[in-house]
């Protein structure tokens, strides 16, 4: 009970920081330029930039596991301490770099353009658009969230790869998603095209979807594959979903704080909640091992990875189209709000 309690309390405080890092950061994007395409390309680099961070992860794990021995429950639980500490290490070296090294954004010419007046939560409770945005991106990272979850149980329980493929399968997603984060940064965004491009990564998902739900157990090396287009699935809905945040927002920059936070705080709710519904049935997913090989089968598994994850990006693709999202047009475009 104790564990549990301090395990939750030290989760929780987590989370608080987490999020006031989170969104500071995705508001600063609005406030280094008016330019919107130059934000989705921040948007773009910053997905880039947590695919590196996220495969770094891997590359500690590697190192550690190589080195501290894991002969006894408790070398296996300093293992993982020893992962912690040099995470956090670097972590806490960057976040200095970070406050040292950027210059905050001064918004110069945007006092120019008009006062600056507190804006009311209810503005954007008001704007159709900001219910749309917010349910495109709670979709998106229900996307996201769900699917890593339950990416090592599938790999695991249901198609019985080797053990080396939890590690595999989702460092080849990160890399792709950062090769195709990076590729998006070469695009001239415009309203039409940040619709474009997340139908085709929502449509893309729904594809790979269906690969998770009829994928058989003997022919389990066609994860490898479907871990391709996972990866740029996830980079395309990701980046032009919080580009679409930045439409959103607009000139309204005494506001992006709030948008951002509301609707991370949306995400994390829904989030904590579908997971929290799906894994309370973790424990009935019958046992699955005896199963003829030759034939695919239905787990909880291959619902939580295939099927919830493919519904979602459905549903963000049928609201993305629905939206009547327009570019602002901002004057000057290319001159960032840098004093």
């Amino acid at each position: 009970m104790l564990q549990t309690i301090g395990y939750s309390v030290f989760a929780a405080i987590f989370n608080v920081g987490w999020a006031a890092t989170q969104v500071s950061h995705m508001s600063m994007v609005n406030c280094i330029t008016l330019n919107s395409t130059s934000r989705v390309v921040l948007a773009s680099c910053r997905n880039a930039f947590t695919m590196v961070a996220n495969l770094s992860l891997y590359a500690v794990a590697f190192v550690v596991f190589n080195i501290v021995g894991a002969g006894t429950p408790a070398a296996v639980e300093n293992q993982y301490r020893w992962i912690a500490y040099i995470s956090i290490f670097i972590g806490s070296c960057f976040v200095v770099v970070f406050a040292i090294g950027t210059r905050e954004p001064r918004l110069k010419l945007e006092a120019h353009v008009k006062g600056y007046v507190r804006i009311s939560w209810m503005y954007w409770f008001k704007k159709i658009l900001y219910h749309q945005v917010a349910l495109v991106y709670v979709l998106t990272r229900l996307v996201t969230n769900v699917s890593q979850a339950f990416l090592a149980f599938y790999v695991i329980n249901d198609l019985q790869m080797s053990l080396s493929s939890k590690a595999l399968v989702p460092a080849i997603i990160f890399v792709c998603s950062f090769v195709v984060s990076i590729l998006l940064q070469e695009i001239k965004w415009t309203s039409q095209r940040l619709k474009g491009f997340y139908t085709a990564g929502g449509l893309l998902w729904v594809l790979c979807g269906i690969g998770i739900l009829l994928l058989p157990r003997n022919m389990n090396a066609y994860m490898y594959i479907l871990s391709i287009f996972i990866g740029i699935a996830n980079a395309l809905i990701m980046v032009t979903g919080v580009g679409m945040q930045s439409v959103l927002v607009g000139r309204d920059l005494n506001g992006c704080a709030f948008v951002y936070g509301s609707l991370s705080f949306m995400d994390k709710m829904i989030c904590g909640v579908a997971l929290f519904i799906l894994e309370s049935y973790q424990r009935s997913t019958p046992e699955l091992h005896n199963c003829n090989p030759s034939y695919h089968f239905f787990s909880l598994n291959r619902y939580a990875l295939g099927l919830v994850p493919a519904v979602c990006a459905l549903l963000g693709v049928i609201v993305t189209c629905s939206m009547n999202l327009q570019t602002p047009i901002l004057v000057p475009l290319e001159e960032p709000l840098l004093g």
